[in-house]
Formats: structure tokens, C-alpha cells, sequence
């Protein structure tokens, strides 16, 4: 019974969903990302999963049983490319990334767990890509239960972030214990920017330090939010990055280099009033008191190397960091991403929010536990 039930992690990119999984109880035994430098966060912040960089769909059934070596697989979680349904891009029928959401449950279906999680934008459930998941679930083995597509806000669950996706639960009734829809009611905790921000110090200078990760400390406040608390904490001790821990335990985190702006730039953004747009950049100013909006990804350099649109900050004349980002996504402070800003807003853009995945995986968790429990009794 001491054992951790274990995971599978798809598409896992920096490891979003893998957090909350650990989080909730869970240990992720294999993490699998075709992009190399996401995986590279993966690789320092789970130290104890193994992380195989390779294209999903290449992934047969014997690849799984070299992979796994006879561990039995609790869950399978992950987020297949959302791009190609995604309200806020072209949505392009014919993008090649809209078959692997197919693929995951292929996955699934080959590794064989007791559950499963998918998630994907909001946009998988309008009338033009509806058809495409229900033929994607339709190849879901029939010893799955699959409960229908939910929306989830980020918000809801306590993250500071106005951030909705689409999660498909799957499970084996004769393996974990039934769950059902009313399971997954969010707890309607309300965090702000406020909350998620306000003790960080200004951002520092970059580096010249090609693997400098932009350490810096915290301001002295009298009080500090609960959120923000939690967030410097230190993981479990098979969680994180050694160096990073050692940083924390000094006062430090990784994330604080700054953006230069041009002179003008900044007192427009200054001047721009918290909750409103800038009218050039379109960054949407964050208000201390609110939520931060979705935020975006940007690009590979296989799709052209763009940088998504930052916020800015609710008093500052610029837009945010790379930790204020992670902050605002659910990310603790130990949490490591990469040396440049593109990259690290590329892994936290792409992430699941793993505040969003503890309560979600939670949920399971308990769901396998008590099958554990009645079938040793």
C-alpha cells in the first residue's frame, strides 16, 4: 500500500500536468515530448521520471513494454498539441497536429491504465471540431467508462489565471473506483495578481551567462498571501532541481531577467490603465485585484520562432516576467523553465496549470487508492 500508483505523461512538455500529478500523490514513471529543449525543464524538475524525446505516434505496444519493463500504469495523462483547434489561431483543418489527439488515445489504448486524462483547448468542443474528437474517443477500448467532455477554469481552482480548457476523464470500473462529473466540481478558490505577484522583487538585468536562469530574491513585506507562501515552499525531496532548491533555501528564484523596452514603450504602458489594452502592443495591462489572462505560448522554431504576447504589469511600465508568468500560471517557486524568455514562456503557454492537475488527478488518485484498499480487504 506504500507504493505510489504511477503515470504516464504524453506530450508532457515542461511537466504542467506531471506537477499536479505528483502533487496529488501520483509518480510519473515515463514523460514523452518531441521538442527537446520543453523536455529539458522536464529533465531538472523530475529527476525521477524517465523522459523519452520522440514523436508519440511512433510509439508501438513493444516500445511501451521496453519502456514500462512490467510496471503497471495507474493513468495516462496529456495534452495533445491543441494548435490546430485553438479559437485564438488559424485552426486549420488540415494541420497535421489535429491527428494526435487521435494518437493519445491510441496510447491509451496500448498502455492499458486503470484512467485516463486528455486535455485540449475550449475550441475542441465547437461545431466545426466536434466531429473530429468524437472520432478520436470512438477508438477508446470499451472496458473504459469515458465521462463527457467538461470545462475547467484555472480560476476556479485557485490559480490566478482566467484560463479554460477541455478535459475527456476515462476509467476502468473494474479497476479504480467509480468517478463521476459531480466529482470534478472545482472548489471556487479566488486568487489574484495580487496574491500570485506582489512580493517579487523588480526584474534584473540579463545576463551575459548563456545558462544563467535570472536569480533573484523576494521583497520584505509585512504580509504575504497564502498563494504566494505556498509557492515558495520546498518540493518532496524526489521533486526539483538540487541547485534550484539551494537558491530557494536562500531566498532566491529562478525566472527574473528583465525585457528592455523603448523609452516610449514604457510610458505607454505605464500610462495604460490596470484591466485595459495597450492599443499598439494589444497587451492587456493586468489589474492588481483581477485575473491574468490566458496565457499564450508563441511558437517553435519550426513554426517561425514568434513570441506570444505578454502582459503587463498591474504598476510597471513593462510587461512580466518569466517567475511573475510561472506565479500566475500555478507554477511553484523551485520550478525551473530555461535561460531565454522565448523559450520559458513557450513551456509555461504550452503547460497545463498544475493547480488545475492536482485537483483534477486528486480526484483519481483517491479513485485508485480505495480499489487498492477493497481489494486487499
Amino acid at each position: 500500500m506504500s507504493k505510489k500508483p504511477t503515470i504516464v505523461d504524453l506530450f508532457s512538455g515542461c511537466g504542467g500536468f506531471g506537477l499536479g500529478a505528483e502533487l496529488a500523490g501520483f509518480h510519473t514513471v515515463v514523460a514523452v515530448d518531441i521538442d527537446p529543449t520543453l523536455q529539458s525543464a522536464y529533465k531538472k524538475n523530475f529527476p525521477n521520471t524517465r523522459t523519452i524525446t520522440q514523436d508519440v505516434s511512433l510509439i508501438r505496444k513493444d516500445d511501451w513494454e521496453l519502456a514500462l519493463a512490467n510496471t503497471e500504469i495507474d493513468g495516462v495523462i496529456g495534452g495533445p498539441p491543441c494548435q490546430g483547434y485553438s479559437r485564438m489561431g488559424l485552426c486549420n483543418p488540415k494541420d497535421p497536429r489535429r491527428t494526435l489527439l487521435k494518437e493519445f488515445f491510441r496510447q491509451v489504448n496500448m498502455i492499458d491504465p486503470k484512467f485516463f486524462v486528455m486535455e485540449n483547448v475550449e475550441g475542441l468542443l465547437d461545431k466545426k471540431n466536434r466531429p473530429q474528437l468524437e472520432d478520436a474517443m470512438s477508438i477508446i477500448d470499451e472496458k473504459f467508462e469515458v465521462l463527457p467532455p467538461q470545462i475547467v477554469d484555472a480560476s476556479e481552482w485557485g490559480a490566478p489565471t482566467k484560463r479554460k480548457r477541455v478535459i475527456v476523464v476515462g476509467f476502468n470500473p473494474l479497476k479504480i473506483s467509480p468517478v463521476d462529473l459531480i466529482d470534478f466540481v472545482p472548489p471556487k478558490i479566488t486568487t489574484s495578481v495580487r496574491d500570485a505577484i506582489s512580493d517579487f522583487k523588480e526584474p534584473i538585468p540579463q545576463s551575459e551567462d548563456k545558462v544563467d536562469l535570472g536569480w533573484n530574491g523576494y521583497r520584505r513585506l509585512k504580509n504575504i498571501s497564502e498563494y504566494a507562501q505556498k509557492m515558495r515552499r520546498l518540493p518532496a525531496p524526489d521533486l526539483g532541481d538540487a541547485f534550484a532548491k539551494k537558491q530557494l533555501l536562500l531566498g532566491k528564484s529562478s525566472g527574473h531577467f528583465d525585457t528592455v523596452h523603448h523609452q516610449a514603450v514604457i510610458e505607454r504602458f505605464f500610462n495604460t490603465p490596470q484591466g485595459k489594452t495597450d492599443v499598439k502592443s494589444r497587451a492587456k495591462k493586468l489589474h492588481w485585484e483581477g485575473l491574468c489572462p490566458t496565457l499564450r505560448a508563441g511558437t517553435g522554431s519550426d513554426k517561425g520562432s514568434f513570441s506570444s504576447v505578454r502582459p503587463i504589469h498591474p504598476s510597471k511600465g513593462r510587461v512580466i516576467s518569466v517567475r511573475e508568468g510561472a506565479r500566475l500560471q500555478g507554477f511553484p517557486d523551485w520550478f525551473v523553465f530555461h535561460p531565454t524568455k522565448w523559450h520559458s514562456f513557450r513551456m509555461i503557454g504550452n503547460s497545463v496549470s498544475p493547480i488545475v492537475s492536482e485537483g483534477i488527478l486528486g480526484v483519481l488518485y483517491h479513485a485508485t487508492l480505495a480499489a487498492r484498499i477493497k481489494k486487499s480487504a
